[in-house]
């Protein structure tokens, strides 16, 4: 059997189209995964031992369940504690949680790279906690973190491809159904490839290019 490119330009609209709830449910995930993220390091690193142990127990809970197993029990259990979400919500919130545990340790690294004297120094100023962390820890934590963080957001592009369990017509979905009706198995997973080697270079490339504006401001 012979490569055929026109299989693959036949069916590049379709996955392109697929493409576009692979970068939603990335996207997406990883701004729950800041936001929770932040919330889970600031627990984390508390020096209140119920909220810092809690953290402790939220993050090895998230990172060692396969995200696989936590896609299929935010599909599946959530409409017994009354919330019953599309399933591109639930791959979105599970994605995003599950994130957040690595999130959160990321942050956590960075902000011990940042000087105890500038904590020290809000304190002894009088500035408020919430302060603290919104002008002055949070936005240093991200800009020392922001290399891994970027990896983080090309992982969830490839762990995306889970959400395929619960129905989401997502990237790999899609290939997989169009190689059932074609039987081009090596055309369309290379055209699926070179697809998310392509959402990846450009993260990777913006990446560097925030990573380069924040070191010059």
């Amino acid at each position: 059997m012979n490569f055929s490119f026109d299989v693959i330009w036949h069916n590049l609209p379709y996955l392109l189209a697929a493409a576009r709830w692979t970068l939603l449910i990335s996207v997406a995930g990883m701004a729950i995964s800041i936001i929770w993220g932040v919330f889970l390091c600031a627990a984390r690193i508390s020096k209140n031992p119920l909220l810092s142990n809690l953290a402790a127990l939220y993050i090895s809970f998230f990172r060692g369940v396969p995200l696989l197993v936590q896609l299929l029990m935010a599909y599946y259990m959530l409409p017994y504690v009354g919330l019953d979400l599309p399933a591109i919500a639930a791959a979105i919130l599970a994605v995003g949680l599950c994130s957040a545990a690595y999130t959160a340790e990321i942050l956590r690294g960075a902000l011990q790279a940042i000087p105890a004297g500038q904590t020290e120094a809000a304190h002894a100023l009088g500035i408020p906690a919430f302060s603290l962390w919104k002008r002055i820890l949070v936005p240093q934590a991200v800009r020392i973190g922001l290399p891994s963080l970027v990896n983080e957001l090309i992982l969830l592009v490839k762990v995306s491809s889970l959400a395929s369990v619960v129905g989401i017509g997502e990237l790999t979905r899609i290939s997989q159904n169009i190689t059932g009706q074609t039987y081009r198995p090596l055309e369309i997973y290379i055209a699926a490839a070179a697809i998310y080697f392509l959402i990846n270079l450009v993260i990777s490339g913006l990446g560097r290019l925030a990573e380069k504006r924040l070191q010059a401001g």
